[in-house]
């Protein structure tokens, strides 16, 4: 049986068990998936151990070791070499450890899922931090036009920018914002808090589509949506099916197999 394990500190509250194990049925792959709470100075040598076993696979990573993860690995994919972290690892043939930054391209899906063109549209990112790093190379693999940070801490969007080193890629102040995007996207965990990251209303009031990355545990609209959705954002979204679409490039990079998404989503949501 094929082993696979989430590899996090805290990590109870990880959907990636039911998620994959949902994959594995609808692919007709036998798994195991285990959540693993890793100490904080002994995550190398949890990870270690889950791959001594001859039946692993590959794992997930989530808060706090994406970044060891990273550190670990001797190949990485452009999305984690770009965000400084990985959230799945596995061997490769050669018994070279390699790390995959799968954020973006959940997100890239979930914006295709719901109707967006990504072919020269202008996307706005609320935030600097891991999160935003970890989508900006597929969001410019998706072929949008422009790709604006905001960031209380303009530096910290500007590293960002000159690491991307690709016109399309800019750190903005308020006064510099375009007057429209198409997709807005809060990469902050102001939602969890209650709070809205400063953003003009009018770009929030004029865009197609208002993104939060997180997404509510019961279900509902996280604050940040309520905000856009009360100055007119045609759409609001949260970011449970990025969270979905990242296990599943994950699922794929190991087994070779796309999993459907879609029923695994709605299943998440209750309905």
């Amino acid at each position: 049986m094929k082993k696979f394990a989430v590899f996090g500190n805290p990590i109870a509250q990880s959907l990636s068990p039911t998620i994959h194990q949902m994959f594995a049925n609808s692919s007709q792959e036998q798994i195991s998936y285990q959540k693993r709470e890793a100490p904080v100075n002994g995550f190398a040598e949890a990870v270690a151990a889950f791959f001594a076993d001859p039946q692993a696979v590959g794992c997930n990573v989530t808060v706090p070791f994406k970044e060891q993860a990273y550190a670990m690995a001797v190949h990485r994919n452009p999305a984690a070499t770009m965000a400084g972290a990985a959230n799945t690892l596995m061997y490769n043939d050669d018994g070279e450890l390699c790390a995959f930054n799968t954020d973006g391209i959940g997100l890239v899906a979930d914006l295709h899922a719901a109707g967006i063109n990504l072919a020269g549209a202008k996307v706005l990112i609320l935030g600097a931090g891991g999160a935003a790093r970890g989508v900006v190379h597929p969001l410019l693999d998706a072929g949008v036009g422009q790709l604006d940070i905001l960031n209380r801490t303009v530096s910290k969007a500007a590293a960002i920018a000159n690491k991307a080193d690709n016109d399309k890629v800019r750190a903005v102040d308020t006064p510099q914002l375009l007057n429209h995007y198409d997709v807005v996207i809060n990469s902050t965990s102001a939602s969890l808090s209650g709070e809205v990251p400063p953003v003009p209303d009018r770009l929030l009031a004029g865009c197609e589509l208002a993104y939060d990355m997180v997404y509510s545990k019961d279900g509902g609209a996280t604050v940040f949506m309520q905000h856009a959705a009360t100055l007119g954002a045609t759409q609001q979204r949260d970011g449970l099916g990025m969270l979905v679409e990242q296990a599943a490039a994950a699922f794929a990079i190991w087994t070779g197999k796309q999993p459907d998404t879609e029923g695994v989503i709605d299943f998440l949501r209750g309905s």
